[in-house]
């Protein structure tokens, strides 16, 4: 499985590589991660960077090759939703409604075999990808934070991923 995940991250990915190395410079795969709810399994997760442990204070990636079809309406508010329950106190409805918006451009509908990736760049922000075509820049530290911890904070609901992305066992 993880020949696969790497196959179809060079093939879906290839071109964001180029254009999000300089930002990520040194970055090796971290870790990685199938994300499965109730026997349905909905993406693989690779996380590359330079070292771990992440801490946010150098720029990461995190790629999700996708196994079924999710509207980016759905990806959407799912991400603001979970945002909204890991944040304490939970940001402002403004905030959440401008975040929204952002990842509505940001994301695309997928389908199996179809890539996300998102970059973190500290102090600046995050880049999105959809099969290797930058589709947004979002200049918002909080957001960049807060959208990467649906995955990375220690309150996920992806304990189990959390954990492989982060290094442990597959």
């Amino acid at each position: 499985m993880r020949a696969l995940a790497v196959w179809l991250f060079a093939l879906c990915c290839a071109p964001a590589w180029g254009s999000w190395k300089d930002e990520v410079p040194l970055a090796r795969l971290l870790g990685e991660g199938e994300f499965c709810l109730l026997g349905f399994c909905l993406y693989d997760a690779q996380l590359w960077g330079r070292q771990l442990p992440i801490d946010y204070s150098t720029p990461f990636a995190l790629v999700l090759i996708y196994e079924r079809h999710i509207s980016r309406e759905r990806l959407t508010d799912t991400g603001v939703d979970e945002i909204r329950r890991l944040a304490v106190p939970p940001p402002p409805a403004d905030t959440l409604a401008r975040w929204r918006e952002d990842m509505l451009r940001a994301f695309t509908d997928v389908a199996p075999g179809d890539s996300l990736c998102g970059v973190f760049l500290p102090g600046i922000g995050a880049r999105f990808y959809a099969n290797g075509q930058l589709t947004a820049e979002i200049d918002d530290p909080g957001f960049a934070r807060a959208f990467f911890g649906i995955w990375l904070d220690p309150q996920t609901r992806a304990q189990r991923l959390r954990s492989q992305l982060l290094g442990g066992a597959r």
